[in-house]
């Protein structure tokens, strides 16, 4: 995704470009509208303004909007106009107009780096008044993270991940550090090293750290297992098929710091990420071990493939021990969070009531939506284990979103704000500018909050 597909306004430059008509569905008052090729043409197509259909001719493009309810439309513009320069003719302003130029940069993401064919690619002309700097940088943070978790296994392995990472703070004068295999358990960090000892590539907890060190610490946690076998739990071939998500917390971590640092928020941002492949070996944890962990509380492995608390719950402790104002926890944890609100509604769980209306009026303001659900103390038993402090796993049916926020909530100090959002991560049904593959979930809705915080 290139700057250039997104052009600042230009009086003489939105002249020379083909309009679009936004027409919302069964809407013949705005087809009466269309100047008379595109009205031509629309009768011709029996076009009836549904979400995402294009119709094109000399004269320019008509977008059909359905509802009006998303506010990406404009993402069918560069996913099936053809290659040229465009401009959004009709009543447009605001944040609406930086929602369809954002929506627009959306719907030229393509992921191809294993493709040999390039499409090209349309163009648009901002609407006046958008900040097109702005907008560029969460189009950018979004194809970023969309990258990371759509990389195969194979060429996004703890190291490749270290190296995005990396990158990225290269880019914006960052620091980077990281703790690589048997010195994991020489650190202090047992949970990460158990996890991940048994792949050939070896764990780490990349720590990246962004702005003044005595601006507000916002510090945030993302869940990188890079591939997740389950280990010796072993998940059958269907749900092994999408792991490669699995390091999606990682990736939106990495997205939000893409955001924070390219706007200069005056925070001093840390990034943790325990990166690891949960593999099958011999060396491989076992059901029934009993694991220590970085904050001193011991941990019976009740599920080998419950594998991303225990490292976020070692990272988090580390994250805790300098006791920043916040602490954010990213994660592809749970499928009852999935089974609870489905693919495409992340919950969160929240200790500060603050901090939870603050995200759930940004994710309102970015179209980036969440849903709080409860740390719910009752439930705190399903936690116990007749051998350790904790298990890592419950048995049963019930709750099992709610339980995994809890167990993590143990290793956050109960002094610091704390948020934690259980992310799917991935789109298993196309939208305009939403195609089928890695998303960034809560990304910028975390955004919108710390610069409405912060800025």
């Amino acid at each position: 995704m290139t700057n250039e597909l997104l052009k600042p306004f230009d009086a003489k430059a939105a002249d020379a470009a083909k309009p679009v008509f936004g027409v919302r569905e069964k809407s013949e008052k705005a087809i009466d509208a269309l100047p008379p090729s595109l009205r031509a043409l629309a009768r011709a197509n029996n076009f009836n303004g549904d979400l995402g259909a294009v119709l094109a001719n000399d004269e320019g493009v008509i977008l059909g909007t359905g509802d009006e309810s998303d506010p990406f439309a404009a993402a069918a513009i560069a996913e099936k106009a053809p290659e040229g320069d465009y401009v959004l003719r009709g009543d447009i302003n605001g944040v609406a107009a930086e929602k369809a130029a954002f929506g627009f940069l959306l719907g030229a993401y393509r992921f191809d780096r294993y493709k040999k064919q390039k499409r090209a690619k349309a163009r648009l002309i901002a609407p006046a008044g958008v900040d097109v700097d702005r907008v560029r940088r969460l189009a950018a943070a979004t194809a970023l993270t969309r990258d990371l978790i759509n990389t195969p296994a194979g060429d996004m392995t703890p190291s490749a991940l270290e190296a995005a990472a990396r990158a990225l703070a290269k880019a914006h004068d960052a620091t980077v550090s990281s703790i690589i295999g048997d010195e994991l358990s020489r650190r202090d960090f047992p949970m990460i090293h158990a996890v991940g000892r048994a792949a050939v590539a070896a764990p780490r907890l990349i720590d990246v750290v962004f702005g003044d060190a005595d601006a507000p610490k916002v510090t945030v946690v993302g869940k990188g297992v890079c591939f997740d076998s389950g280990g010796l739990d072993l998940k059958n071939a269907d749900s092994m098929r999408l792991m490669k998500k699995d390091m999606g917390g990682a990736a939106t971590a990495l997205g939000l710091a893409a955001l924070v640092m390219g706007e200069k928020l005056p925070v001093r941002l840390r990034v943790l990420i325990p990166a690891v492949e949960n593999a099958v070996a011999g060396d491989a944890f076992r059901p029934g071990d009993i694991l220590p962990t970085r904050k001193g509380l011991s941990v019976e492995i009740a599920n080998t493939d419950a594998e991303g608390r225990l490292i976020l719950a070692d990272a988090l402790s580390l994250g805790a021990e300098e006791s920043p104002q916040m602490l954010i926890t990213l994660a592809t944890l749970t499928g009852a969070a999935r089974t609870a609100l489905g693919p495409d509604l992340p919950p969160f769980f929240c200790t500060d009531e603050a901090l939870a209306a603050d995200i759930a009026a940004a994710a309102e303001a970015a179209s980036d939506p969440v849903w709080r659900m409860p740390f719910w103390s009752g439930y705190e038993h399903m936690l116990t284990s007749p051998v350790a402090d904790l298990n890592n796993s419950p048995t049963g049916p019930f709750a099992g979103s709610i339980t995994a926020a809890l167990f993590l909530k143990r290793f956050a100090p109960a002094s610091i704000p704390y948020a934690h959002f259980d992310i799917y991560a991935w789109r298993s049904r196309a939208l305009p500018g939403r195609p089928i593959g890695g998303e960034a979930q809560a990304m910028r809705a975390l955004f919108e909050m710390l610069r409405r915080r912060y800025a």
